[in-house]
């Protein structure tokens, strides 16, 4: 072999890893069933508790290690932000943030210039020319997750929050050589913002839809939290709290100016994905904690509406929008394994396709997903994966495309909450059931034999198995003993 030809193949082997799957159809909403994700032919729910969406733009982040330890923990989804918006250190309370990269090491889409002078470390950008060592290193992370069966949500925008993360913003015009005025940044992400900034913004989402077009297993979400920079005043979860006007009481609803701006991101993608050979779901980020959606609210090309902190009767409000209802952000309530274990249950058993709980046990040095020291306001950790593997390994043994909420099936629950997932043939069920153990359920079955399978939640082992027979009167079904909860699955013989 030429010493030329040998020399390539290093250069080759990496250029066919990070060769996106062309001829892979994406990951899109089930054509039977649109509360559900259809990928590799395949119905699916999205599972996972990930890092905090700093893989790609921090280069001391070894995302393959982190991919890794994803695979093997069963997940099956991450969630990663471009690199339009980065955070300080100790944003959030969060020590060790995969989000806030060391000084002078933020990779951002926007390549460096050469003026000094960032605020977060090294050189200022250049708004109009794109980085192709950003690219480069995209790319690699998308296509490593999908050779791990991993799906990727590539978050475009973010709001801003404070001042402290305003100073480190690359459109803050102390941090570009344009230095374009920005006279608000809370209007950011609004049809307020300044034509030089938003012509480059949408110059970025075509950019990034052109080139990762090839990606199978990639979703864009338009911004994150577009209600933090600007919302008008929703609904409060306790009216009885005395200062319930803050999070995590309030809800926040977007402004009409920042969907308008969103509307315009959306149909950039649209119309750029019109000439390529694929296209691409897109997410709107719609509120926290829970919210029935009405039509100004809307992107239309959208088709799925995420939600934060949610509560499971966010599905059930707009379950006439025929979308995928997403739950891609959790966190904030603590380290206990628990508190997520059952938002994540109650959720995806509620119709819910997506959970992904902010995991801060993966961080740099830490891509393993073993750091349970790292100071922040969440949690995260190997046994909280290896149960939501279980969630995962419990749905998909259904056949999801027949699934819906079935809220009929529990005649009565006591001493528990039911959430309940239904074959449209009525020929398989699928139960959670939280509270207090042991419980007598009587459900409204059809006739026939069924087989009963009472499943832990916490290692998916079968705890009781029994026959039973399905009639005209309510039929009874008493569980084991369970700490919490148990899961029950139902299928007609």
């Amino acid at each position: 072999m030429k010493l030329r030809s040998i020399l390539l193949l290093p250069l080759a082997a990496a250029l066919l890893a990070a060769a996106p799957l062309s001829a892979a159809t994406p990951i899109r909403l089930h054509p039977d069933n649109p509360r559900w994700f259809e990928w590799r032919g395949k119905a699916t729910a999205l599972v996972t508790s990930a890092e905090h969406y700093g893989a790609v733009v921090n280069p001391d982040f070894d995302f393959r290690r982190y991919l890794e330890a994803m695979q093997r923990d069963g997940m099956n989804y991450t969630r990663i932000f471009a690199g339009t918006y980065v955070e300080p250190s100790g944003a959030f309370g969060i020590a060790r943030n995969t989000l806030a990269p060391a000084s002078g090491r933020f990779l951002a889409p926007w390549a460096r210039s050469d003026q000094a002078g960032y605020a977060g470390g090294g050189n200022k950008f250049d708004l109009d020319r794109f980085s192709p060592e950003y690219l480069a290193r995209l790319k690699d992370f998308i296509a490593a997750a999908g050779q791990r069966g991993i799906v990727v949500e590539l978050t475009l925008f973010c709001s801003t929050y404070t001042d402290k993360q305003w100073a480190v913003h690359p459109l803050n015009p102390t941090n570009n050589i344009q230095a374009i005025p920005v006279t608000d940044w809370k209007a950011l992400h609004t049809t307020a913002v300044a034509p030089g900034i938003a012509e480059r913004q949408e110059k970025l989402a075509r950019w990034l839809v052109r080139a990762l077009n090839g990606f199978d297993n990639l979703f864009f979400e338009i911004q994150n939290e577009p209600w933090s920079d600007s919302h008008t005043m929703g609904d409060f979860i306790n009216p009885y709290m005395v200062d319930h006007h803050k999070f995590p009481n309030a809800v926040e609803i977007t402004s009409a100016a920042s969907v308008a701006w969103q509307r315009r991101i959306a149909q950039a993608i649209v119309d750029e994905e019109r000439a390529l050979p694929h296209r691409h779901l897109i997410a709107q980020n719609i509120s926290n904690f829970r919210l029935p959606v009405n039509d100004g609210d809307l992107v239309s090309e959208a088709s799925i509406l995420n939600f934060h902190y949610a509560y499971p009767e966010v599905v059930d409000w707009n379950r006439g929008l025929k979308r995928v209802i997403g739950y891609d952000e959790t966190g904030f309530a603590g380290r206990d394994d628990a508190t997520y274990r059952r938002q994540a249950w109650n959720f995806v058993l509620s119709g819910g396709a997506i959970y992904n709980n902010l995991d801060y046990s993966f961080s740099v040095g830490r891509e393993d997903g073993a750091d349970l020291e790292n100071k922040a306001p969440g949690g995260g950790s190997p046994t909280l994966r290896r149960q939501l593997k279980v969630l995962s390994e419990f749905v998909h043994r259904l056949d999801l495309a027949k699934m819906e909420p079935n809220p009929l099936l529990v005649a009565r629950a006591p001493g528990v909450v039911p959430r309940v997932l239904s074959a449209r043939d009525g020929r398989a069920h699928a139960l959670y059931l939280q509270g207090r153990a042991p419980t007598a359920l009587e459900l409204n079955m059809t006739g026939g034999s069924w087989t009963a399978e009472w499943i832990s939640i916490e290692d998916g082992k079968v705890l009781k198995r029994e026959t039973v027979s399905g009639g005209n009167a309510a039929t009874v079904l008493t569980s084991p003993d369970f700490a919490d909860a148990v899961a029950l699955r139902l299928v007609r013989k």
